[in-house]
């Protein structure tokens, strides 16, 4: 089994900065990506960003240069950057994994982090 431990969440000020982490552990074979998705009450889940196996990335629009994704493949560990953040950012942010054994890609979510962001 895989589990996926999240953290780095909580109440920041608009301008401020916060760091998320996501630490994959257990059974992992290839990892195709990893990333950062959102929710906010009454929306539906979107991407932040993510970063995929050979290193490119993704953003959303409304994050681009606010947001960096970075991994490190040692631990297993996904990060997101959050700076100037915005009370638009507030939300619930969801890790996502993606593996893949040689013949299925499987999808891990963690249990997500809280950000609320106050004008």
């Amino acid at each position: 089994q895989v589990q996926l431990v999240e953290s780095g969440g909580g109440l920041v000020q608009a301008g401020g900065s916060l760091r998320l982490s996501c630490a994959a552990s257990g059974r992992i074979f290839s990892i195709n990506a990893m990333g950062w998705y959102r929710q906010a009450p009454g929306n539906q889940r979107e991407l932040v960003a993510n970063i995929i196996s050979g290193g490119s990335t993704n953003y959303a629009d409304s994050v681009k240069g606010r947001f960096t994704i970075s991994r490190d493949n040692n631990k297993n560990t996904v990060y997101l950057q959050m700076n100037s953040i915005e009370p638009e950012d507030t939300a619930l942010y969801y890790c996502k994994l993606q593996t893949w054994n040689g013949k299925t890609e499987y999808v891990y979510w963690g249990q997500g982090t809280q950000v609320t962001v106050s004008s």
